[in-house]
């Protein structure tokens, strides 16, 4: 079906925000909008794109403590492809003059105030769960399924391979499909009059090709520059699909056939094997992570909040979690032991505790040990 057919067939109606002309013979819409005023349309639409209320609510009840925890306000907002994004385009606007620009959410927090972050989660339109929002339909809910999906994938994927990047990966994988959410509101029969009968990530993609001459992965790329996400975002999320792709742009690619093989959705087994080699991947290290990735994410300690101990404090406060005594840790460290008392007398009072074990507790969840 050609781009022309699918507008006009009898199910699908003019893109959102575009006005379609009345068939003067038969007092039907017409739809008869290029593609670009069909995108341009539902590059709008984008802007409006709702949060799921529950992470916007759990980001508000964080913001508003006291003293929030920089990991859980970062985990609640990059569970959810709105806020993600929110976040990002603001921060990159505070930070325009940096050399660098925001690549992750744990900048993105460090750059925006509390109080920033409370107005824009404030502002962004929500959606319940199995709620049909009234321009998006069921969209928010199936795409953000996926997105985590991804997201997680890739990050187990990054813990098995000691991935470097992670925080940015997680920015990417939740965001590798923005370029569908496009096309559901330039195409009202996308995907299900497009995709049909395509079976594997691969085949829907080239469904897209040959039907509306542009592909989702290719659009994501021009809506990421368009809100002025980092280049490296926009290229991965352009090329993820691609049989080439490299760097950050191939982990998502192995990330998005792995959620799809957790979920039983068919995968190519030529084409995720492929897709392992390009990172590094061997059949051993992909067996291990499609073995644990359907029970388990793995998730693992954030330190995303500065960390108030010295190196040695933290030398220290590691060897009392791992069950030494006073005697033993002086002795490892070549210290005295009233030295070690001293650490660990600091180390109780930065960190508000009263023991060893509430020390290194507090110290393992914010991910300093």
């Amino acid at each position: 079906m050609t781009p022309l057919a699918l507008a006009s067939s009898p199910a699908a109606a003019a893109a959102p925000g575009v006005p379609a002309k009345q068939d003067t013979a038969h007092g039907r819409p017409r739809a008869n909008h290029g593609h670009g005023a069909r995108l341009t349309a539902a590059f709008a639409a984008l802007e409006r794109f709702p949060a799921l209320a529950e992470s916007r609510n759990r980001v508000l009840s964080l913001v508003s403590e006291d003293r929030p925890s920089t990991n859980d306000v970062v985990a609640a907002i990059e569970s959810d492809v709105a806020l993600v994004i929110a976040v990002l385009r603001q921060a990159n606007q505070v930070a325009a003059k940096r050399q660098k620009p925001v690549e992750n959410i744990v900048e993105g927090v460090e750059v925006l105030s509390p109080e920033h972050v409370q107005e824009l989660a404030r502002n962004t339109a929500t959606f319940e769960f199995f709620e049909r929002a009234k321009e998006w339909d069921v969209a928010p809910e199936r795409f953000r399924l996926h997105s985590v999906a991804v997201q997680r994938a890739a990050d187990r994927l990054a813990a098995e391979a000691g991935y470097p990047h992670r925080d940015r990966l997680l920015v990417t994988a939740l965001l590798h499909d923005i370029g569908k959410l496009v096309l559901m509101q330039a195409y009202p029969g996308y995907p299900r009059l497009i995709h049909a009968g395509a079976r594997t990530p691969e085949e829907r993609l080239h469904r897209e090709r040959r039907e509306l001459g542009v592909d989702h992965a290719l659009v994501g790329g021009v809506l990421a520059r368009r809100w002025n996400l980092p280049n490296s975002i926009a290229s991965a999320i352009e090329r993820h699909h691609s049989e080439d792709a490299e760097g950050e742009a191939a982990w998502v690619r192995l990330a998005d056939m792995v959620a799809h093989y957790s979920h039983s959705q068919p995968v190519s087994s030529r084409e995720l094997l492929s897709a392992a080699r390009a990172v590094g991947f061997g059949p051993t290290e992909l067996r291990a992570v499609l073995y644990d990735l359907p029970y388990s994410n793995n998730e693992r300690p954030r330190a995303v909040e500065p960390c108030p101990l010295s190196a040695r404090e933290l030398d220290v406060l590691k060897r009392l979690g791992q069950g030494m005594v006073y005697k033993q840790i002086a002795h490892e460290l070549t210290l005295s032991t009233s030295t070690v008392r001293t650490h660990l007398h600091n180390i109780y009072g930065k960190l508000g505790a009263v023991d060893r074990a509430q020390a290194v507790l507090h110290a393992t969840e914010r991910g300093w040990l």
